[in-house]
């Protein structure tokens, strides 16, 4: 059990206001990974900010260089107590997404962090900031109290997950020896909800695909040549309805996983989506009806319209236009295979009659997840379950995405991300904001984890070794 002194200490870092002080300041760095201009700020988060945390937790630091130069550099910290002892990696990204400057409510900086009740806002102040801040804390108390971890520390902080990872897997690939370990704790993304602790594995993947129906270059008017001339707009909606019918069904069998596990499905069986105050209420019939709301957002498939044009919707004119364009995004979960989605889509529309329609893959994000019986999920629920003293969510990924494959795939890690967010947190828009309830909270459940994970116990051991 985590120590009741532990517990008020982390408790009392954010009651204390040293927690929101400490994020204003990383806060303040506009680390904007989306505006190549930014790279300043990002230098100088990592070196004012997170390479003294990570000194301060008694760390040798590096920052290393992107191999791809789409990304922002990487930093390391490394701490070895012993050989004999567990190896923890932790995972955090220094960069935000654009901070939508002069669109937030009240007037509010998106580079200052401003509370109004339990909510604190400001860019990065749940994604990922406030999340790395809460376990660099959770750390130094462990550290302060005891002396030592008790295992093994590697910290990576990356600067370009906003932007897709670039570099990550190839950085993780060519450093395997000094980011080995024995297992991934870390946080990002949300809880089940702003109430529920939560444990999730990994993340589903991402494949956009953009739909073409390039007819011609010029415009007709649509009295001389309507019922002559193919409309693109018109045989583009017919495409996408060919694909994902108006109820948000998957019509291209190649785009569905392969089954829904029974684990999967076991572990979904209590989770309740859209439980927070504010959150929409799911759709009635949309999606494949044969499942749970859960099990259509963790365990299955989706493809959505992202974006959809033709001509000038604002100011239409009365022509056919020659050119209508479509990006569709199939997220999807662990065990689907995406090698062929580009063949597969553009043979699927040309059998429903729609070869004209062009058909290219933009970009895509792989699935990945760890085992739901893996040892390490067992050890950290249960971990988890003893300072909450009630269940703790357990979800085989999150519906969004992540770069979970860098660990699991490339460094061959369980993964354990443990989330200080909720899905009402506005991450990606104006008033992005993170809740001080759940940061009090987060730091007592990571403060846990860790010392769980330096200290087992007889009746709690740490999973056994993986092999070398």
């Amino acid at each position: 059990m985590i120590p009741a002194d532990l517990i008020e200490q982390a408790e009392e870092y954010v009651d204390s206001g040293a927690f929101f002080t400490d994020l204003a300041a990383m806060v303040s760095y506009p680390t904007e990974s989306t505006k190549p201009g930014a790279r300043v700020a990002v230098k100088a988060y990592l070196d004012e900010v997170l390479a003294p945390a990570l000194t301060g937790l008694g760390c040798s630091v590096t920052e290393h260089p992107n191999p791809d130069p789409a990304g922002g550099p990487f930093l390391v910290g490394t701490r070895i107590e012993s050989s004999s002892l567990p190896t923890l990696l932790c995972y955090g990204h220094a960069d935000v997404v654009d901070g939508h400057a002069g669109r937030w409510s009240d007037g509010r900086d998106p580079w200052t962090l401003t509370a109004d009740g339990d909510r604190w806002y400001g860019r990065g102040s749940a994604d990922n900031k406030g999340q790395h801040l809460i376990n660099l804390a959770a750390l130094r108390l462990l550290l302060v109290r005891q002396g030592r971890l008790g295992f093994n520390l590697i910290f990576l902080f990356e600067s370009g997950e906003e932007i897709g990872s670039p570099g990550l897997a190839e950085f993780a690939a060519a450093h395997r020896e000094e980011l080995r370990a024995d297992v991934l704790i870390a946080s990002d993304g949300p809880r089940l909800d702003a109430a529920t602790p939560t444990l999730f594995l990994g993340s589903r993947g991402g494949v956009d695909i953009a739909l073409d129906v390039d007819l011609r270059p010029n415009t007709y008017h649509s009295g001389n040549w309507g019922g002559v001339l193919r409309n693109p707009a018109t045989t583009l909606a017919g495409a996408i309805a060919s694909c994902v019918d108006g109820h948000g069904r998957i019509r291209v069998p190649a785009l569905l996983p392969p089954e829904l596990p029974d684990a999967v499905r076991e572990v979904l069986a209590g989770v309740t989506v859209a439980n927070s105050p504010g959150d929409p209420a799911p759709d009635e019939g949309w999606g494949d009806t044969g499942l749970t709301a859960a099990e259509r957002l963790y365990g299955w498939n989706t493809l959505e319209v992202l974006a959809m044009g033709s001509a000038d919707i604002d100011n239409p004119v009365n022509a056919i236009p020659g050119r209508a364009r479509a990006i569709l995004q199939l997220r999807y979960v662990a065990g689907t295979d995406v090698s062929g989605v580009e063949q597969a889509v553009a043979e699927h529309l040309a059998a429903h009659g729609y070869p004209m329609v062009g058909v290219s893959v933009l970009g895509h994000f792989p699935a990945s997840r760890t085992a739901l019986d893996d040892p390490w999920v067992r050890w950290a629920r249960g971990s988890l379950e003893q300072v909450t003293g009630g269940p703790v969510a357990l979800l085989p990924n999150i519906g969004g995405s992540l770069p979970n494959f860098v660990f699991t795939d490339v460094l061959g890690l369980p993964t354990l991300w443990l989330p200080h967010s909720y899905p009402g947190c506005l991450q990606h828009a104006p008033d992005e904001h993170l809740l001080a309830g759940i940061a009090r909270e987060g730091v007592v459940l990571a403060a846990a984890l860790f010392h769980a994970l330096g200290n087992p116990s007889a009746d709690h051991p740490l999973p056994a070794p993986r092999p070398v």
